[in-house]
C-alpha cells in the first residue's frame, strides 16, 4: 500500500508505503497474496488491506504530517480484485469509533474473508458459461470491451455464487478493490467507477450501465449488490468524520472516485488522444487513448478515466522482461551493454529473419514456445546471437503494433 501527497504544483511533499509480507507478517502472505493448493486460486485477506491503511495513516501521524491541509483524496487499486460486504456492514462503516483502528471495527464485515485478485485463474468454467450465455466471445467483447477473462469480477462472482450460494445471499454489497478503498474513506459504500468497472465483463462500455444479461448470467440480484457506476472523476462526498476525529483531516476534504491501476496509469502519465504508453515490466502492457475502439478477442477496451466519451485500449503481454532477460543471458553473457551492441550491429528488418518468443503461455495471442523463420519463411532451429536479439525485440514490438491496430 502506497501513499503520496502532492501540492497544487504537483510537487511530491510526502510518500511512504506499507509492505504486506514484511510489515504485516501475521497474515502470512507471500507477495501480498495466498496461492492456494490448486495453483489457480489466488486471494488476499481483506483485513490485511484495512490494517495496512491503519498502519500507513499512523505512520503519517507520527511523522507529523498535517492532515488538515489535505483538500481532496483519491486512489487506485489493483484491477479485477473484489470485496464482499456482509449484510448490515453499512451501519458499522458509517458508525466507526475514532477510538479504534479501522480493522478492529470492520473485522466481522466481510462475507468472504479472502478476496479473489487479478492473479486468480480458477474460473474457466464460469468464463465459458458467460460467453455461451452472451452468444459467443466476440459478442461479449462488443458489449463489455473484453471476452471472458478468468480474473474478471463477473466470473469471480459467478464462482462464489455457484460454490457458496449462502455466502452470496449474505452479501449486501460487492466492491472492487478501488471502490472498497474509497468506501473506507467515505464511511459509506463508494460506487464503482466506469474505468475500473469496465474490467468486470459486466459493464456495457458504450452505455455506461450494467448489462442485465451479463448480470443474470453470473448471479441473481446482482445489480443491487453493485450499485450505480459513476464517471471516474466524480466527487463522491466529504471524508468520513472518523478521519477528522482520529487524524485531523478537514471535514471539507473531498473523496474523489478511486479507479483501477491501469486507468490510473493513463491518467498519471497524462496521456492525450493519439498517445501510446508502453510499460516494459515482467509482463509488458501497452495502453492508449482511443476515440473509436473496435473490441477484439485479444486485449481490453476500458472507459477512459479522464473523459467518459472516449476509451482506452489495454494490451497485456505475459512474455515481457523475463523473456528479454533470458535472451540477454543466453546471447549476451548477461550484459545489457553487450545486448545493445548486438542489436545495433544488425539492420532494421533483420534481413527478413523473424522470431516469436514465448517462454510461458502468452495472453496476446494464446501461444507458447520459440518459433524462428528465415527470410524465405522457412522454420529454422536457431539464429546467430545478434540475429536472435534483434528478432526478439522486433518481434515483441511488431506484435504490440499489430494487436493495437486490431483494437482500432
Amino acid at each position: 500500500l502506497k501513499v503520496i501527497a502532492i501540492d497544487e504544483q504537483l510537487r511530491v511533499i510526502y510518500e511512504d508505503n506499507v509492505h504486506f509480507d514484511k510489515d504485516l507478517p501475521e497474515f502470512k502472505t507471500q507477495g501480498g497474496v495466498y496461492i492456494h493448493s490448486d495453483r489457480l486460486t489466488v486471494t488476499s485477506p481483506v483485513l490485511m488491506w484495512v490494517k495496512a491503511l491503519d498502519m500507513i495513516l499512523e505512520k503519517m501521524k507520527s511523522s507529523g504530517f498535517n492532515f488538515s491541509q489535505v483538500r481532496a483524496l483519491s486512489g487506485a487499486g489493483q484491477q479485477h480484485g473484489s470485496v464482499y460486504w456482509k449484510k448490515g456492514s453499512i451501519q458499522v462503516l458509517k458508525n466507526t469509533s475514532s477510538e479504534l483502528p479501522l480493522h478492529q471495527s470492520l473485522q466481522a464485515c466481510f462475507s468472504v474473508s479472502n478476496s479473489p485478485i487479478w492473479m486468480d485463474s480458477s474460473t474457466a468454467s464460469q468464463c465459458s458459461a458467460l460467453e455461451k450465455a452472451m452468444g459467443g466471445a466476440q459478442h461479449l467483447a462488443s458489449i463489455t470491451g473484453s471476452r471472458a477473462y478468468e480474473r474478471f469480477t463477473g466470473n469471480q462472482i459467478a464462482k462464489i455464487y455457484s460454490q457458496n450460494p449462502e455466502v452470496y445471499m449474505q452479501t449486501e454489497r460487492i466492491s472492487l478493490v478501488s471502490s472498497f478503498a474509497a468506501s473506507l474513506f467515505l464511511g459509506a459504500y463508494a460506487p464503482i467507477d466506469y474505468s475500473d468497472g469496465s474490467g468486470m465483463n459486466l459493464l456495457q462500455i458504450w452505455e455506461k450501465a450494467w448489462s442485465v444479461s451479463c448480470l443474470d448470467a453470473c448471479a441473481p440480484g446482482l445489480e443491487e449488490k453493485l450499485g450505480c457506476p459513476v464517471p471516474s472523476h466524480s466527487v463522491l462526498g466529504p471524508i468520513s468524520p472518523y478521519y477528522s476525529q482520529r487524524y485531523g483531516f478537514s471535514p471539507d476534504c473531498k473523496i474523489v472516485a478511486f479507479t483501477g491501476d491501469n486507468p490510473a496509469s493513463l491518467a498519471g502519465m497524462r496521456l492525450q488522444e493519439g498517445d501510446i504508453a508502453i510499460s516494459l515490466g515482467t509482463s509488458d502492457t501497452l495502453f492508449l487513448w482511443i476515440q473509436e475502439p473496435t473490441p477484439a478477442l485479444e486485449g481490453h477496451i476500458l472507459c477512459n478515466p479522464l473523459d467518459s466519451q472516449t476509451y482506452m485500449a489495454l494490451l497485456c503481454f505475459k512474455n515481457g522482461s523475463l523473456m528479454r532477460e533470458r535472451i540477454r543471458d543466453d546471447c549476451a553473457s548477461g550484459s545489457w551493454d553487450e545486448f545493445s551492441k548486438a542489436l545495433s550491429s544488425t539492420g532494421a528488418g533483420n534481413n527478413g529473419n523473424l522470431g516469436f518468443y514465448f517462454d510461458v503461455m502468452e495472453i496476446t495471442p494464446e501461444a507458447v514456445g520459440i518459433h524462428r523463420f528465415n527470410r524465405d519463411n522457412q522454420k529454422v532451429s536457431d539464429f546467430p546471437k545478434e540475429v536472435e536479439i534483434r528478432a526478439l525485440i522486433e518481434g515483441q514490438f511488431m506484435a504490440k503494433r499489430i494487436h493495437a491496430e486490431k483494437l482500432g
